[in-house]
């Protein structure tokens, strides 16, 4: 390892090391002729060191050794030469002395070396780290400071050891205090980042006065934090610009643990301006789509109603005639009357519990669930169906097997039922089928599911309109709302059930109900 002169150049170097080189040659002859030719009494030898100082100078760790040696071979030399035949303890003693003094002078030397080329390593190393984070700190794209705050800690900390430790109280008292405080920050660095954001004039400390927030509450949040030991803050604040634009921006600072680190304190901002726009936009569409989601459901309620009302609504308007034909008979057939009034009852009542289930939907609550017995519910609904079987001429087959119940809504099953039966009646009619029949089926599809089948003889589902079915507001009818089918499937999958439709190979349509079994007895 030999020294490097980083201040002079190669000529340079080269006489420095020549003349040490040469001195220390010349002072080691000098003192080897002395010690060894002349009466001189003395530790002359001892002299060797400065021989050895001066080539400390020029050669590398181990050529300092092999100098020692040299030297301490020549001491020996001179004492062999001088005192041949003649030893005496003071004489002896001197060469030991001269001895150890080369050695611990080139202990010492090389001890020096090492602490030496140990700090230039870390100076080195200090020098690299820096240039790393210098590099770091200017060339990213947040906008950082670093800012001294010192003098600004020292204040705080001298006004809590009085007994001052809640900031507000301060600025409530004093309305110089913010100022006070923000004139104690210094601003040390700005990276490019930082200057975009802010503008060119951000690292005075005017234009941190004028930039740090336009109302002193953060700030003050930030005071808070150092009063209190806090390491870290962050928070969204306003800052200003050089051209007076006010941004919403992410300040982050982090204090360090040893007080007198606060000399060099990085502040980051980021600009959140444009995110925060856009999730005020965000929450402004939502809250729009919400809206209209509730003045869609409302429309579709409406039409619902619309819908589930007309069967029983059409009923009464048939009724109540036929009752005013058996009271205007001479004499008035009153049997028959009692008769009809009791279908303007049924039909009146089934009408009530049509809007008292679509009031339960409004205000979010559900029908009572209860155990149904299926035979029973599907004669219910072929009595109340009979009118229109009737008129559209069309015979029923029923198929169910006995005794099976599930649980469900009576008025939510009732009303899929009449809607699918009456949608049939109408394909039937519209198809011109020969033999119109609708054949209903219900029986344990599997351990877990009722099925139930309404099963027609009519032309079945156009192609086209099968991925539609469903849909709302899709309809073949002229005067159809499209609604009918959609509310059936949703009804039945609040309950967890399923419906579906699809053409029988015989002919005709189907559409198939699914319920589980398993649904627990329970208001909604």
């Amino acid at each position: 390892m030999f020294r490097t002169y980083a201040a002079r150049g190669p000529g340079s170097a080269l006489h420095h090391d020549l003349a040490f080189g040469v001195a220390s040659a010349a002072l080691a002859g000098v003192v080897f002729f002395i010690d060894t030719f002349t009466n001189i009494e003395g530790a002359i030898a001892v002299l060797y060191v400065i021989a050895t100082l001066l080539a400390a100078q020029v050669v590398s760790q181990s050529g300092l050794i092999a100098c020692a040696c040299i030297f301490a071979v020549l001491v020996m030399i001179s004492y062999g030469y001088t005192h041949f035949s003649n030893y005496d303890l003071q004489s002896t003693t001197r060469l030991f002395v001269a001895l150890a003094a080369l050695l611990v002078t080139t202990v010492l030397l090389i001890k020096t070396e090492r602490a030496r080329l140990s700090l230039l390593s870390l100076n080195a190393a200090l020098k690299e780290s820096e240039f790393r984070y210098r590099s770091i700190f200017d060339q990213t794209r947040v906008a950082l400071w670093e800012r001294d705050y010192s003098s600004l800690r020292s204040y705080l900390m001298e006004l809590k050891a009085a007994g001052e430790c809640n900031v507000r109280n301060l600025a409530r008292a004093d309305p110089k205090f913010v100022d006070e405080c923000l004139s104690r920050i210094m601003v040390v660095a700005v990276n490019e980042a930082a200057r975009e954001l802010l503008g060119p004039q951000s690292a005075s400390v005017g234009e941190l006065r004028k930039s740090i927030l336009s109302g002193h509450e953060k700030f003050l949040d930030l005071l808070q934090v150092i009063v209190d030991g806090g390491r870290v803050y962050e928070d969204k604040v306003e800052a200003r610009s050089d051209t007076d634009e006010e941004k919403l921006v992410l300040l982050s600072v982090k204090f360090p643990e040893d007080p007198d680190a606060f000399d060099r304190v990085v502040v980051s901002m980021v600009d959140v301006t444009q995110r925060e726009l856009a999730l005020k936009t965000l929450a402004e569409a939502q809250a729009e789509l919400a809206k209209a989601s509730k003045a869609t459901a409302i429309g579709a309620m409406s039409a619902s109603l619309a819908h589930e009302l007309n069967q029983p609504l059409g009923a009464v308007l048939v009724n109540a005639p036929t009752l005013l034909r058996w009271l205007d008979r001479d004499p008035p057939d009153i049997s028959a009357a009692r008769r009809s009034t009791e279908r303007i009852i049924r039909d009146a009542q089934r009408a009530s519990e049509i809007i008292k289930n679509t009031r339960g939907l409004l205000s979010q609550t559900a029908g009572r669930l209860e155990l149904v017995r299926i035979d029973d519910l599907i004669d219910e609904t072929l009595a109340l169906m009979e009118h229109e079987l009737h008129r559209s001429v069309t015979s029923i087959v029923v198929q169910i097997a006995p005794s099976i119940t599930v649980p469900t809504v009576r008025i939510e099953l009732q009303q899929v039922l009449i809607n699918l039966i009456t949608n049939a009646i109408q394909a039937m009619v519209e198809g011109n089928a020969e033999q119109r029949m609708i054949t209903v089926t219900a029986d344990a599809h599997d351990s877990a599911h009722l099925r139930i089948k309404v099963r027609d003889s009519g032309p079945g589902i156009d192609a086209k309109i099968l991925k539609t079915l469903f849909t709302p507001f899709k309809t073949t009818k002229p005067t159809g709302l499209g609604m009918g089918l959609s509310i059936c499937k949703s009804t039945l999958e609040a309950r967890g059930g399923r419906l579906s439709g699809y053409n029988d190979d015989r002919g005709g349509a189907v559409f198939e109900i699914e319920l589980p079994f398993g649904a627990e007895l329970a208001d909604a």
